[in-house]
């Protein structure tokens, strides 16, 4: 897929990996436009394409009691705020064909979450929206694998697919990367790194899963080094008390260093 195929997406010609960041769900319209007036002052000053993420609703729980959302429309309405208010593309996540549908009226970005991304109806669902279909591979999968995945969208008829790698099962309550994956699902399609997930510890005996934050820029330096065209970061200005994901997140005051530090990287990389 062409980046620039994705509405408002800036800064295509500073040559620079391109961001999804945000909250992992949508918890409210002010703590939304908090973050995505932070990360966007960022990455203008980096030149940094940027997509704001974040989660409409949260299907795949541990325990029935997990924060699930603040209602569908109510999110999808914020998701279109933060873009309208500062110009910049959203992606969310969707769980069924008819949020395919809903969240396409909202959102430029539809994301199939990794535990799903096999569902051939649901993928053809989003490809037939005619909007960019942001694939995350499979914990279970090989990156090899995920060529059929986007062979699903493209044979719907839509041309904008990109792989989001996030991590791969290592035993039962850890994730690893496999950085060989990199160049491979790069010759299929736009290919993102997301390196939040990629720190999850899931299956805790508490239903709450956790996560290795203090890695954060250990995996997205790699990221970078072996060529990955964009990175997926979940961020919050209080990860502690965040409703969803907030042992993997990284804290926003943290994220200036983290970017400017990886830009330096790609600088370095680009011009070798």
């Amino acid at each position: 897929m062409q980046l620039q195929n994705i509405p408002n997406l800036k800064d295509l010609d500073a040559n620079n990996f391109f961001l999804l960041a945000g909250p992992c769900a949508i918890e409210s319209e002010d703590m939304a436009l908090r973050i995505a007036e932070k990360v966007v002052t960022i990455t203008s000053k980096l030149k940094i394409p940027y997509v704001f993420k974040g989660s409409f609703k949260k299907a795949n729980r541990s325990r029935i009691d997990s924060f699930t959302g603040i209602g569908d429309e109510k999110a999808l309405k914020i998701l279109q705020k933060v873009g309208q208010t500062f110009g910049v593309p959203t992606v969310t996540d969707i769980h069924t064909n008819e949020d395919a549908v809903m969240a396409a009226a909202y959102v430029d970005i539809l994301q199939i979450p990794a535990f799903l991304v096999r569902q051939t109806d649901l993928v053809v669902a989003a490809a037939k929206t005619g909007k960019t279909v942001n694939l995350k591979k499979g914990q279970f999968m090989s990156p090899e694998a995920m060529k059929h995945a986007v062979k699903k969208v493209q044979d719907s008829g839509n041309s904008n697919a990109m792989i989001t790698d996030r991590g791969t099962m290592f035993g039962y309550q850890d994730m690893i990367v496999d950085f060989r994956g990199i160049p491979t699902m790069r010759e299929y399609a736009t290919t993102v790194l997301d390196v939040t997930h990629s720190l999850q510890q899931p299956n805790q005996s508490s239903g709450v899963t956790g996560g290795r934050p203090d890695m954060i820029e250990t995996i997205a330096r790699a990221g970078v080094v072996n060529g990955v065209d964009g990175l997926f970061i979940e961020t919050h200005f209080d990860p502690a008390n965040a409703k969803s994901d907030g042992a993997n997140m990284l804290d926003l005051k943290h994220l200036e260093k983290l970017l400017t530090n990886l830009v330096s990287i790609r600088q370095t990389i680009v011009n070798l």
